[in-house]
């Protein structure tokens, strides 16, 4: 914890010299892409996508889950997305999952997440299971984690399609989706082209 608190007491000084970039940040933000992904420590946006500060929107959450639309939900994942796309106006959305993710691991070996509760119950949105909340394919296979976990990325990317406010822009044109998969231990990106299923490198 202690250079993470050395890094933000020695920010400012880091940053000199960068005073219009940060004013016109400080006026507004007008970002490339919404970018959902995992919370997991190891994956991070801005390292290998080089973006710069006001670039992404940025949602992450456990497993890169985004539940199904329920208009009477309140879901911090729903209400990002909307403002993303209603106040930002973000011509794409990119939803970005990761290999050796224990959110897909806790969706194939429910035993490893018996003790928390309410990682159980948060990974039930990821629609994977009998009597999910939305669209999606049956459980993914135990045999390959990365096809189960590529898998449920698209999974996700259909779990946009059901909120009002994606299906209008992509409907109109004015949005994007797109289905990332990051490699922890090389760096790679894969991405799967628009209808397809299989990730290939960037």
């Amino acid at each position: 914890m202690q250079s993470l608190i050395e890094h933000a007491r020695h920010f400012p000084a880091r940053i000199a010299g960068q005073e219009d970039t940060y004013a016109a940040l400080a006026r507004g933000q007008r970002p490339q892409a919404l970018f959902i992904t995992c919370s997991d420590s190891r994956v991070i946006p801005s390292l290998f996508t080089g973006a710069a500060p006001g670039d992404i929107f940025e949602v992450r959450t456990a497993g890169n889950i985004v539940p199904s639309w329920q208009p009477h939900t309140a879901c911090g994942v729903a209400g990002s997305l909307e403002f993303a796309v209603e106040a930002l106006d973000v011509p794409d959305i990119v939803v970005c999952g990761h290999s050796h993710c224990g959110a897909v691991q806790g969706l194939l070996r429910e035993q490893t997440v018996r003790s928390m509760p309410l990682v159980r119950r948060w990974l039930t949105r990821a629609g994977h299971r009998g009597g999910h909340d939305g669209p999606g394919p049956a459980a993914p296979p135990e045999d390959d984690p990365v096809a189960a976990a590529q898998r449920h990325v698209l999974t996700q990317l259909e779990h946009l399609r059901t909120y009002p406010c994606v299906a209008g822009r992509l409907a109109s044109g004015r949005l994007r989706l797109h289905a990332w998969f990051y490699t922890v231990e090389s760096g790679e990106v894969l991405a799967c082209e628009p209808g397809g299923r299989v990730f290939r490198p960037l």
